[in-house]
């Protein structure tokens, strides 16, 4: 394991005994839309992220969720060949703030775009899963790896809402439908770390989600390509990171869901005779 690696599994896991702390406490939600919430533990974790990072790496850049758009952040412009952290805090923050016992820390870095470690940390169950391109994935130090389903009417799928639902048209209402009708079932558990994270320890065959930001899937996203599964966007471009779409899987059913995701309604139904 790498430096930088242990660094991360350490700075997720004390962000998540910050989470554990107030997952049963009274919370200050705050609102940053009509279903958008933060939380002042979002805030906290990041607080802890940030300092933590920037004392370990005073080179890299960081990109964390409640402090995009901030003045002054990132800190410096970003060249070619420079690191750049991609931070989710609270992954789930409307779960949290329910008391929904589903949420999780994101940390990965990125080096001219391309992922290098990722780790996703659910505090409730203490699960810690990991990655570094190119060693494969873990899950709290023992290996994992994807689901070996090949057939998409039998897979277990995972799905997210943009913030926007109610207002955009691109809302994925539609895509859930489609893959509910062609699949054994869809979840929708609300922390897009933690789906990707699923697929790669083989609790979800798939996931699939429009508009998630590169802190929601670039630590999820990384452990489920070392744990042998796919990842690419709806339109099947494996340079995800930043782009309109996401979709995860065990690798063996990608092609199903690719054409279900660009054929919609029209896309076979299983063969229930």
């Amino acid at each position: 394991m790498s430096d930088i690696l242990q660094a991360a599994e350490r700075i997720a896991r004390a962000a998540g005994a910050i989470l554990r702390e107030g997952y049963s406490r009274e919370k200050n939600i705050t609102h940053k839309g009509a279903v958008d919430l933060v939380t002042e533990y979002d805030h906290r974790s990041e607080a802890m992220i940030l300092s933590q990072l920037q004392e370990a790496f005073p080179g890299h850049a960081i990109v964390a969720e409640e402090s995009v758009g901030a003045a002054g952040w990132p800190p410096f412009p970003l060249a070619a060949g420079e690191y750049e952290w991609l931070v989710d805090p609270l992954d789930g923050t409307t779960n949290f703030a329910h008391g929904f016992p589903v949420f999780a820390v994101s940390l990965a870095l990125t080096r001219r775009g391309q992922l290098l470690v990722g780790v996703v940390y659910d505090p409730l169950r203490d699960e810690l899963y990991a990655a570094e391109a190119g060693r494969g994935a873990t899950l709290n130090g023992q290996p994992i790896q994807v689901s070996a389903e090949t057939d998409l009417s039998h897979s277990l799928l995972a799905t997210g809402f943009p913030y926007d639902i109610r207002t955009n048209s691109h809302n994925n209402l539609a895509q859930f439908a489609q893959f509910q009708l062609r699949s054994r079932a869809v979840r929708r558990a609300g922390s897009a770390a933690l789906d990707c994270a699923w697929v790669a320890a083989r609790r979800l065959d798939g996931y699939w989600e429009f508009r998630a930001k590169p802190w929601d899937v670039g630590a999820g996203a990384l452990i489920v390509r070392e744990a042998g599964g796919s990842v690419t966007t709806a339109e099947g471009d494996e340079n995800f990171l930043g782009r309109d779409s996401i979709l995860v899987s065990n690798g063996h059913i990608h092609a199903q869901m690719l054409r279900v995701l660009r054929e919609g309604d029209g896309a076979p139904l299983p063969d229930e005779g």
